[in-house]
């Protein structure tokens, strides 16, 4: 909700501690973590704090494409978010 309200200081701790919380629950490879982190480097992206969001996005593509491999859809969706985001490095 704050994301979508454009308040970011208040959404990143939210993120944070559930990427934390996912982590600890589910391990470092887990496909939900891949999905906070994804929704993390969202939230970089939309203040336009790229080089924060790359490492997460690249990381969040990591653990999907090692679960799914690499024709799978969700996988493709992280790829081009990752595409989009270099582009506006």
């Amino acid at each position: 909700l704050y994301d979508n309200q454009g308040r970011y200081e208040s959404a990143e701790p939210l993120y944070l501690e559930a990427l934390e919380m996912r982590k600890e629950l589910l391990g470092d490879k887990h496909p939900s973590v891949a999905l906070s982190l994804n929704n993390l480097a969202a939230l970089y992206y939309a203040q336009e704090r790229y080089g924060v969001a790359e490492p997460l996005l690249t990381q969040a593509l990591d653990i999907i494409e090692g679960i799914l491999g690499p024709d799978h859809p969700t996988t493709k969706t992280m790829r081009g978010n990752l595409e989009i985001l270099r582009k506006s490095l």
